[in-house]
């Protein structure tokens, strides 16, 4: 398996992320302000231009109340 950011797997996790933000009702500015990172993080990590760990993956879960397995594909 590639270990890239730009793997069908990673670009379905981060399309994932974004659809549950929507659905949540917040854009990046309240996320980043509720994460305490900017929104331009938050921007390069929905684009695929910054790779996200999993401690982050477990706070933008926990942020939009989903359940961690449903960001992995």
């Amino acid at each position: 398996m590639k270990k890239t950011i730009y793997s069908k797997q990673y670009k379905t996790l981060i399309a994932r992320l974004k659809a549950a933000r929507l659905h949540c009702g917040l854009n990046q500015v309240q996320v980043a302000r509720s994460l305490r990172i900017t929104q331009s993080h938050v921007s390069k990590i929905e684009s695929g231009q910054r790779r996200l760990d999993v401690i982050q993956l477990k706070e933008f879960a926990k942020l939009y109340k989903q359940d961690i397995k449903y960001f992995i594909p």
